[in-house]
């Protein structure tokens, strides 16, 4: 068999197995075995528990970031290029329970480097989110220089609200990826329709 072909079983065995059990419950026989491979095996092609770690969230980090682009289509409506970016984020996290848990759950709660990991992928998806903001709000607006800073803010608010709303679904029976999806649109899209045309929240003064 292929190295590469063998180490991404010995991947898919990793993730589900830290996903399920945690990583300090997580045992390199346990994957070892999941994996159909012997344990000097693992430890020969991927060093160590950190390293195997390691490698798993940075696979589980590049197909999520890779669903979510190929998910918002250029060319289309702001609201449907959110929209189809959301439904293809809440799809891939539902069809990969395990790797969300590795992302969302395992890989923050132990540590450096994991967590700086998680770090970088959150960031590229916010960045990406930050610019369809920006082109949308310019196409309405004809405004070549809104407020970049409060746009970069509203796309942390809803990553950060896609990802609490994933870890919700996934642990609720019967909510599918669409309903997630049109949860999270209407949750954000009143709010950032309102800004596309000018409409703004404001303070109050004291």
């Amino acid at each position: 068999m292929p190295r590469a072909v063998r180490e991404q079983q010995m991947l898919d065995a990793a993730v589900r197995t830290f996903g399920q059990r945690g990583y300090r419950a997580a045992s390199m026989d346990e994957i070892a075995d999941l994996a159909g491979v012997s344990k000097p095996l693992v430890y020969l092609y991927l060093n160590s528990k950190e390293d195997l770690f390691t490698a798993c969230i940075r696979r589980e980090a590049q197909a999520l970031t890779a669903a979510v682009r190929a998910g918002a289509h250029p060319g289309l409506p702001a609201d449907r290029q959110l929209w189809e970016g959301l439904r293809a984020f809440f799809t891939h996290t539902a069809q990969n329970p395990d790797g969300w848990a590795v992302l969302h759950l395992q890989a923050r709660t132990h540590g450096e480097p994991f967590a700086a990991e998680v770090r970088t992928m959150r960031a590229e998806i916010v960045a990406f989110v930050t610019q369809l903001i920006l082109v949308a709000a310019r196409e309405a607006h004809r405004d070549p220089s809104p407020a970049e800073r409060e746009v970069a803010g509203l796309a942390e608010a809803l990553v950060g609200a896609a990802e609490s709303l994933a870890a919700w679904a996934n642990a609720t029976p019967g909510v599918s990826a669409k309903q997630a999806a049109a949860t999270m649109m209407n949750f954000a899209w009143a709010g950032l329709g309102n800004l596309m045309e000018g409409r703004s929240w404001a303070a109050p003064k004291s």
